[in-house]
């Protein structure tokens, strides 16, 4: 396996943890006890080489993950590790039921309104307790906040790459206001001083 852009992030290896190799993890999945359990492969990328990691052992403390790899059992071993992505192939995902997606689905999506206006290009992906939002580069680069509900996103096509949306009134106007005072408060100063 070494098609590493055709795989999809599953954490980062934060730190070393102890003195035997162990390495915390912060996971970038929802499925944390099943990706980091022992016997799991995971795929990192250092140097330019891609290499498989076997889990050894894991726990989770603290809502992370506590992971010891195959052939990683001193500190220098685990340390080199440090701040590596961890991946898997994307035909190892969990399959999700209809109307959920896989954040890395979503990323790249073209939005547009039920009418075909073009809004934007999808970038990434927030949530929190809240629920999820579509974070959008619009147009002239301008950042967009769309939440990612059924009644604002009733299309969802993430094999065509393309959002189709129903805005309540007012929320690209207020998304659009928004942007840009915020870029006028980062202009530099007239006199061409750094600010």
């Amino acid at each position: 396996m070494s098609d590493w852009d055709a795989m999809v992030l599953v954490g980062r290896v934060a730190r070393v943890h102890g003195l035997k190799g162990h390495v915390v993890v912060n996971p970038d999945t929802d499925f944390v006890t099943e990706r980091f359990a022992v016997g799991s492969r995971l795929w990192t990328r250092r140097a330019e080489r891609v290499e498989s990691l076997t889990v050894a052992s894991a726990r989770v403390q603290g809502n992370r993950p506590v992971v010891a790899f195959e052939g990683v059992v001193t500190i220098d071993e685990a340390e080199r590790l440090a701040g590596c992505e961890l991946r898997i192939p994307e035909s190892e995902l969990r399959p999700l039921e209809d109307g959920r997606y896989y954040e890395h689905q979503l990323a790249g999506c073209a939005v547009e309104t039920m009418a075909g206006v073009p809004v934007g290009t999808v970038v990434k992906v927030e949530g929190g307790l809240g629920g999820s939002r579509l974070v959008v580069k619009g147009v002239d680069d301008l950042e967009l906040l769309i939440p990612f509900v059924t009644t604002i996103c009733p299309d969802v096509d993430v094999a065509a790459k393309r959002i189709r949306i129903e805005p309540p009134d007012g929320l690209l106007e207020l998304n659009l206001k928004a942007a840009a005072g915020s870029r006028k408060r980062i202009r530099r100063p007239v006199d061409g001083t750094q600010g």
